[in-house]
């Protein structure tokens, strides 16, 4: 195959799950609406932790934080597949495929971080309830977060360049919804395994290391739990931590999937329908997850809801 110079503004094509399915226009139908369910409630999510100041302590400043990266990470994808599939256009441009690559990197390996450090949050919450204001003062809070999306940003940068920089072959449709590293590698000309095993590592470290956080974490909260003795505050505990690890199980199954398990064990089209889980399915069920069990956050809605309905009334 002779490989394509990628300045003379040759498009890639974006082979999706909408291409590969027997009823295309059923399945899109059901990712708009898991997209606009997505886009309510974390703006919802958003608004309401933002406005009630009852809310504004760090537990409640991480999740806003998720809920926007959830929100970003699904309108990098979803839009444009759904308007891809309506215009009969699969079409991406090489600088929109490294965009979209790095955007979905940053976003991705940010929201690992951070669910690392909400483990975190919930681990001096229960176990050092005393200096939990000390520990997850807002200068700590903000720490978290910056450092969550450097890092991300670091890496996701380091890896588009790399990615990008190979040339490509005449073969230029990318079986996946998205511009991603181990689709595009297949498409790549020159000998890409030691890259492989560098995006093998890397995504290992990446994923392994929180993911170790998270667990320390839990199995901490859980001797402690354990050694409560009032049987409601034990049951606040766990249906507080339930939440959060419901979350980091969806999220790292679907991260593992696609950056550990070797290629080999998974073919395009499990890899397609994982990219929809983890790009769609999961931010539209977040905040539910979080806000269905959590009076806190029902009750904002409820006060944010009636002043807006208050406002409503009384305007002329």
């Amino acid at each position: 195959m002779e490989p394509w110079n990628s300045t003379v503004g040759t498009d890639f094509i974006l082979v999706g799950i909408l291409n590969d399915c027997a009823l295309p226009e059923l399945l899109c139908a059901t990712i708009t609406a898991l997209y606009m369910l997505a886009l309510i409630s974390n703006s919802l999510l958003l608004l309401v932790i933002t406005v009630d100041t009852r809310l504004h302590v760090p537990m409640y400043h991480l999740l806003g934080q998720l809920s926007l990266m959830d929100l970003l990470f699904t309108s990098v994808v979803t839009p444009k597949a759904l308007v891809d599939f309506l215009r009969r256009d699969y079409t991406i441009s090489f600088g929109g495929c490294a965009m979209q690559m790095f955007l979905a990197l940053t976003l991705g390996g940010a929201e690992d971080l951070l669910l690392s450090f909400m483990a975190y949050d919930r681990y001096v919450a229960i176990c050092h309830p005393l200096n939990y204001m000390i520990y997850m003062r807002p200068r700590v809070c903000w720490l978290m977060v910056t450092t969550s999306w450097i890092l991300a940003s670091l890496n996701a940068l380091g890896h588009t360049v790399f990615t990008m920089h190979f040339s490509f072959c005449r073969s230029w449709e990318i079986k996946h919804l998205l511009c991603e590293i181990p689709p595009l590698l297949k498409l790549a000309c020159a000998d890409t395994s030691r890259y492989e095993l560098m995006v093998y590592v890397t995504g290992v470290t990446f994923l392994l290391l929180p993911l170790s956080a998270i667990v320390t974490s839990y199995v901490l909260i859980l001797f402690t739990v354990l050694h409560m003795p009032s049987n409601e505050r034990r049951k606040k505990a766990l249906v507080t931590c339930s939440s959060h690890l419901t979350v980091v199980g969806m999220f790292y199954g679907a991260a593992a999937f696609m950056y550990v398990l070797p290629s080999s064990f998974h073919n395009p089209k499990q890899d397609n329908t994982i990219s929809v889980f983890y790009t769609i399915v999961t931010p539209a069920l977040n905040p539910l997850i979080y806000s269905l069990r959590n009076k806190d956050v029902i009750g904002a809605l409820k006060r944010v809801l009636g002043r807006s309905m208050l406002l409503a009334h009384s305007a002329p």
